[in-house]
């Protein structure tokens, strides 16, 4: 990575990526950690249930206000503390569980402080990375960014945090709380003051937040092309969560897959993913952002008809790894997109109101999958995927056209351009 990365992004960047990485592994340790300790507690379906709702309401809760946060502080300092913040929390939590006194109570709290912070450290780093980086390098950036999460969280986190609940309920989440004190050294070292802009910050404060939500929301409206990247976002987080929650069930009853079998079906998508990520910024350069989007529309619906119609595990795994490709393409065209055309001073509103959407468009497809998959059928969910993607396709596809989306590589930053304040 790092010989890579020092071509054009630096070292500023190098550090970035890796308290990105490594806070990715940590989240994914945890995350894989949670449900075990809680089924270790209790068979009741709705009590294990409840720690992914725990898990996604702080994103419908506080993904706005963070995004004022990001914009109104220095982004840099503000992950230290949160990474502090959770370094806290979970170790409380570790050292709890390793004494035989926590709780699943005191789990749901951590977690819920732990989501939290991710969201606004989220944020605040996809705001800074347009300061950190060229202009130009912004799809290598990002692509390098997706494809370490991608890696650590979706292929290295799974077995190594079954493996850690195994020896010690307690270490997965002591190693997670490691890896957020390790991010928080590496931002530490990058140095620098990454405020939105440097002489507003203290004018601002005076304003509401509630306010400086509605600017970032009015002005995303205004904006056609990044405000139908996110509705895009939403909609298609709700079909592939629909899709992706009766995996388990459309593994077992059609392609007749073990708990092995089911996994390396998430393997195949990740491997996409790390795939599309690291090769990223040459084949979004090679057959452009316009056709990037367009095609990814095409795959989506891919997926979805062949989940719904094949009984061939080489299909549904080939169809897997290809959607694992085009959402690292896409992750970073919508960022690089995001990035390029926002101004400095509204970065961290714009990217946490994408990451809202992205959120609620995953609890809506939780709950739906299992709703449909109940009253229709094992199928259904793909189906409705299908015709939804279909949908989106044609309604957007000229959104996308190339002289639109050139006008957004071609134009120079924005920094003069935010939206006068909302009274």
């Amino acid at each position: 990575m790092t010989g890579d990365a020092g071509v054009g992004l630096g070292h500023a960047f190098a550090r970035l990526w890796a308290a990105s990485t490594l806070s990715a592994l940590g989240s994914g340790l945890a995350t894989v950690a949670a449900p075990l300790f809680v089924a270790s507690r209790t068979d009741d379906p709705l009590v294990v249930a409840a720690a992914s709702a725990v898990a996604w309401l702080p994103w419908l809760l506080f993904a706005l206000p963070g995004g004022v946060l990001v914009d109104r502080m220095d982004r840099r300092r503000l992950m230290i503390v949160i990474d502090l913040v959770r370094v806290v929390a979970l170790a409380v939590l570790a050292a709890a569980i390793m004494t035989d006194r926590g709780g699943v109570a005191l789990l749901y709290a951590v977690l819920f402080v732990v989501n939290t912070g991710e969201i606004v450290f989220r944020a605040a780093s996809q705001a800074m990375l347009p300061t950190v980086v060229p202009r130009h390098r912004l799809e290598r950036a990002n692509g390098w960014l997706g494809g370490g999460t991608t890696l650590m969280h979706g292929m290295l986190a799974g077995p190594l945090g079954g493996f850690l609940f195994a020896l010690s309920a307690g270490s997965p989440f002591l190693v997670n709380a490691v890896t957020y004190a390790l991010s928080a050294v590496l931002v530490a070292l990058i140095g620098g003051d990454f405020r939105a802009v440097a002489g507003e910050a203290h004018g601002r404060r005076a304003r509401s937040m509630g306010s400086e939500i509605v600017e970032g929301l009015r002005w995303l409206a205004h904006q056609r092309l990044l405000r139908t990247m996110a509705v895009l976002i939403g909609l298609l987080n709700v079909t592939l969560t629909a899709a992706l929650a009766v995996l388990v069930l459309l593994a077992d009853e059609r392609l007749g897959l073990g708990s092995v079998g089911y996994g390396l079906l998430f393997t195949c998508m990740a491997a996409g993913g790390v795939l599309g990520a690291l090769h990223g910024d040459r084949l979004v350069s090679w057959i452009s952002a316009t056709w990037t989007v367009r095609v990814g529309l095409l795959v989506e619906a891919g997926l979805h008809l062949a989940l719904a119609a094949s009984r061939s595990t080489l299909v549904v795994g080939f169809a897997l790894f290809a959607f694992g490709v085009h959402g690292a393409l896409w992750n970073i065209v919508a960022n690089s997109l995001r990035q390029r055309l926002t101004p400095p001073t509204l970065q961290g509103r714009v990217a946490s109101t994408t990451l809202f959407v992205a959120a609620g468009g995953n609890c809506v497809g939780a709950l739906l999958g299992g709703l449909l998959a109940s009253w229709i059928g094992i199928t259904a969910p793909y189906w409705v995927g299908l015709v939804v993607a279909i949908g989106v396709s044609a309604a957007t596809w000229r959104v996308f056209d190339r002289a639109t989306v050139q006008r957004a590589y071609a134009d120079p930053p924005p920094v003069e351009h935010s939206p006068a304040p909302v009274a």
